[in-house]
């Protein structure tokens, strides 16, 4: 039986999956950032302040089943969802058009912005633009709100 719900304050949410690519992209961020559990047995997690969701995709082609569960249980909290800013999707171009199908569904239906999208671990590139562009985003964000 899992413990009560862990609160957040990061503004960096990540999924990463036994592959543990995500994570070792958030790794190389060097950001701080809190990981939704992996496993129904650890507590949930709960986000406290706004913040941007980092996820691979998962379903290959058909992109059926494409948002991991754990993700989808994190976003059915209504406290969570409603601090949610904006998606990073990490994905796989072999899957073709379902290349970081989960990030853009996500999008769109909570009406954020989808930031940036990278294959697989990312590269050095890749992590550098995510870490400025979270940078710029939430220096943009702050100056927005009333």
């Amino acid at each position: 039986m899992p413990d009560g719900p862990t609160q957040t304050e990061s503004h960096l949410i990540y999924f990463s999956s036994t592959s543990e690519n995500t994570a070792k992209f958030i790794d190389k961020l060097e950001v701080e950032a809190a990981r939704i559990p992996l496993y129904g047995w650890e507590p949930e997690l709960v986000a406290t302040e706004p913040f941007v969701l980092l996820l691979p995709t998962y379903g290959g082609e058909d992109g059926r089943h494409s948002i991991p569960p754990q993700v989808m249980r994190f976003l059915n909290r209504q406290e969570n969802r409603s601090l949610l800013r904006g998606v990073i999707g990490a994905g796989n171009t072999n899957f073709g058009s379902a290349y970081c199908l989960a990030a853009r569904k996500i999008s769109a239906k909570c009406d954020v912005p989808l930031l940036y999208r990278f294959e697989l671990m990312g590269t050095p590139e890749d992590v550098a633009n995510v870490r400025q562009g979270l940078e710029e985003f939430w220096k943009h964000q702050s100056r927005s709100r009333p």
